[in-house]
């Protein structure tokens, strides 16, 4: 029996494996689920077995878990191909007998009305209809969503969205793999669903002012309409049907499906949540 990370070599798994190692659990207690043992060298030499798997490849599946492992079930990031590779998980779960499917999922839930939801909502009843003792992860946004578009923020000065007054609760990336760090060693946490999110929620003009504030420049919410949203997305790069997702989501934002703080992030993991602010100035000095 051990804790197995899937998707370990990504930046949610690295974090968590990161915290499991401070939290004193034993290297050779520890597996990684990775696509190929190069990426996840680093992590070897640290100790931690490596389970070469892919979501796309069952057959491989039926080794990355044992009888009695508590598992983190990392969502992948396919979106629009998720359900048949989180079904070949759950099916290798279930088969091999695991004792916790900790699945990384998406705040609301069933409740969630959002496109971005659903792969989450359909994951959450195959792995009810395995019986597979679980955990819920539902993850509100990381903070690192808006802090990696820095460098375009401060290009242009501006924050661009269609999210209106809508307000985010946020956390940071370490914020949600101390939290799947902490129902991986603790007790009691089978069979719950816990809705993950910052403790304060913020509005996208309060973003730029903070980004203006913590970089010295003028930096201003810009609001758009969706359908302009999405041209900016596309002509900026992204695949058109990803950035239909995120304008999607800006909708489920202005509706207020992301603005909830129910305290149980912190909870879970002792101490508050870092504020945006801290993750804008970390992403500014790095």
């Amino acid at each position: 029996m051990g804790i197995v990370v899937t998707g370990a070599t990504g930046h949610l798994g690295r974090l968590v494996i990161a915290d499991l190692l401070e939290r004193g659990v034993a290297p050779d207690a520890v597996a990684a689920v990775v696509r190929s043992e190069e990426k996840g060298a680093d992590l070897a030499a640290r100790g931690v077995e490596l389970r070469v798997a892919d979501y796309d490849r069952p057959e491989t599946l039926k080794a990355a878990f044992q009888a009695g492992d508590r598992v983190l079930f990392v969502s992948g990031a396919d979106v629009g191909r998720r359900v048949p590779q989180h079904t070949a998980v759950v099916d290798a779960a279930r088969e091999a007998g695991v004792a916790l499917l900790a699945y990384t999922s998406v705040l609301g839930g069933p409740d969630a009305d959002f496109a971005l939801a659903r792969e989450h909502q359909a994951t959450e009843e195959l792995i009810l209809a395995s019986k597979v003792p679980y955990v819920f992860l539902r993850n509100g946004w990381y903070s690192e969503v808006y802090t990696a578009q820095l460098p375009t923020v401060l290009e242009h000065g501006a924050v661009v969205g269609s999210a209106g007054e809508g307000r985010v609760a946020s956390a940071a990336r370490a914020d949600y793999a101390a939290a799947a760090a902490a129902v991986l060693t603790e007790e009691g946490h089978e069979n719950s669903a816990y809705e993950l999110s910052g403790d304060t929620a913020w509005s996208f003009a309060e973003y730029a002012a903070l980004v203006a504030e913590r970089s010295g420049r003028d930096v201003v919410y810009r609001e758009v309409p969706p359908e302009q949203h999405l041209e900016i997305l596309a002509g900026a790069g992204l695949p058109r049907p990803f950035a239909e997702v995120l304008v999607d989501v800006d909708r489920a934002i202005g509706r207020g499906l992301l603005a909830g703080t129910s305290g149980t992030l912190a909870r879970l993991i002792g101490r508050p949540t870092t504020p945006v602010g801290d993750s804008v100035a970390a992403a500014l000095a790095g």
